[in-house]
């Protein structure tokens, strides 16, 4: 395959991946929104937090380091027998993994009261089995995502999603009774329709002329073990299995917090977990997009590790430009988010998920997330140029960095949280976002010093701005008081009017106030994304 032809597949498996998340996203939204009817917010919370842990932990620590050693091989000629060998071992790793994880599980972390949520130790022996049930199908993905089989694993995630949906809310309608059992069922379905996925794929195309003309290195799917793995193999595997059990802690670091310290109750685990998906989903569908395209553009345009003076200037103008005007956008879209959260978080949580959501901490929850959301948009565009422009030996420094502010967010994250609660957390993340953009903005600040350009002023919005959104939010909240929640739809459509009107109000202040950011977006950012979708 040639290196236009990879780039042509990488880049479908990447626009692919990101509808693949927004489906996810979406299906899990709908499914909890349908499944706070009917279960308490209780078995939510050791639902996706305690058992979805055990799964993700399972799953991540088994099989991660296998599939980047083998998939990044290639450079030393990969052989594929070797390769495969080495992938099967994730199955008994998983296993032995999976004795050790349930044990903690059953007998080392606090179980719920039987009475209320029953059925939790057969649940962590089911989650285990959907784990070691998906790690099965390890060689097959690998196989499939190293020659760049995009529909398959497109095809395979979306159909195992669909069918968990469908047991989950057939079980939650007709027997919620069953309890935990319901989602272990669905955990299993999903597990066995996407091993079930690939192998019928391969069936099908190992032996055909397709398969043939590709010079596909495999020619049936259960492989011997009679050569042994290189050493270079294994001790590639050993290394990369150090680096992810680190990232595991840090990447789910809430989670272990929540589970093993004891600092949330399995309720209040429920409704955070719900109003992290929710604050997630606009970051992930605005945000995300906007900062891996970016990176691509800036790593482009910029030489890494190059004084600003050894660049070529008009690309470094432009640079500055896109840069400038990249910034003064997720700063709007965040202070707009910021701004109508506060006065909406309540309304919103109880058209989704009712009282059950909108009477507790939720809608402080969600209002402080929606301040975190502001953080989040400025951190992905700063960081994004900075991770283009640094040289190696600064990455290097930079990831020793995060390793302390990880570590310190774990214990931030445990003191307050012990304090205040739920919201302890999302102020943990501010506190951890707040610092990782004042280590951009002085990098960037340090970058451009010695040029012209002065791309941080994309963090002054226009005066006018700033009143309509002070006027924006002296009005919603005042709405919020007067007409909901509990005067019926007609007041809570009222409400929503002055919403419509006041956000209808910042985006006309924007519009004849912000004009060079006006042009960037109708000349740079919709161009880009009407011919990603066509």
């Amino acid at each position: 395959m040639s290196s236009e032809d990879v780039l042509k597949s990488a880049s479908t498996l990447a626009s692919y991946n990101v509808l693949l998340q927004v489906m996810f996203r979406v299906l899990t939204f709908l499914l909890n929104a349908f499944t706070l009817r009917f279960v308490s917010k209780e078995l939510i919370g050791v639902v996706n937090v305690r058992l979805m842990l055990l799964y993700s932990t399972l799953v991540f620590l088994s099989r991660e380091a296998f599939r980047r050693a083998c998939l990044s091989s290639e450079g030393a000629g990969r052989n594929w027998r070797q390769v495969i060998n080495l992938l099967w071992l994730t199955f008994p790793v998983g296993c032995v993994w999976g004795v050790l994880l349930v044990c903690v599980w059953w007998w080392v972390l606090q179980a719920p009261d039987p009475q209320s949520i029953p059925h939790y130790v057969p649940a962590v022996g089911l989650f285990c089995l959907a784990a070691l049930t998906e790690l099965l199908a390890e060689p097959l993905w690998v196989l499939a995502h190293a020659h760049m089989f995009v529909r398959l694993k497109v095809i395979a995630e979306s159909l195992a999603m669909i069918a968990k949906c469908l047991v989950t809310v057939v079980m939650v309608v007709s027997a919620p009774q069953w309890g935990l059992y319901i989602f272990s069922a669905a955990q299993c379905v999903y597990a066995g329709f996407l091993l079930l996925c690939y192998v019928l794929y391969f069936i099908h195309f190992l032996g055909s002329e397709e398969a043939e003309s590709k010079l596909f290195p495999v020619n049936h799917i259960i492989f011997c073990f009679s050569e042994t793995t290189t050493l270079f193999l294994t001790t590639l595997t050993w290394s990369f299995f150090k680096q992810s059990f680190l990232k595991q802690i840090l990447t789910e670091g809430e989670r272990y917090v929540m589970t093993f310290l004891n600092v949330l109750n399995f309720g209040d685990q429920g409704v955070y977990d719900i109003i992290n998906n929710l604050g997630s989903m606009v970051a992930r569908f605005l945000f995300l997009p906007i900062e891996e395209s970016f990176y691509v553009f800036f790593a482009k345009v910029l030489e890494r590790g190059r004084d600003v003076r050894h660049q070529k200037q008009e690309e470094v103008s432009m640079a500055a430009e896109v840069l400038e005007c990249l910034l003064k956008l997720v700063l709007l879209i965040g202070l707009i988010i910021a701004v109508f959260g506060y006065a909406y978080s309540h309304l919103a949580l109880d058209i989704y998920g009712g009282e059950l959501l909108s009477s507790g901490a939720g809608p402080a929850l969600l209002r402080c997330y929606s301040c975190y959301v502001l953080l989040l948009a400025i951190n992905g565009v700063t960081e994004c140029f900075v991770f283009a422009a640094m040289s190696k030996e600064e990455v290097d420094r930079y990831n020793l960095v995060m390793l302390g502010l990880s570590a310190s967010f774990l214990l931030l994250s445990y003191w307050l949280t012990w304090m205040l609660g739920g919201i302890g957390f999302i102020l943990a993340n501010c506190c951890n976002m707040a610092l990782r953009i004042i280590h951009s903005i002085v990098y960037i600040h340090g970058y451009f010093l010695q040029s012209e350009y002065t791309p941080l002023w994309g963090l002054r919005p226009h005066s006018a701005v700033i009143i309509a959104l002070g006027v924006s939010s002296i009005l919603t909240a005042c709405s919020e008081s007067m007409f909901c929640c509990d005067g019926g739809w007609l007041l809570r459509l009222v409400h929503v009017a002055v919403g419509a009107v006041c956000l209808l109000g910042v985006v006309v202040t924007v519009f004849f106030t912000e004009t060079r950011l006006v042009q960037f977006v109708r000349t740079q950012l919709l161009p880009k994304y009407s011919k990603k979708h066509t």
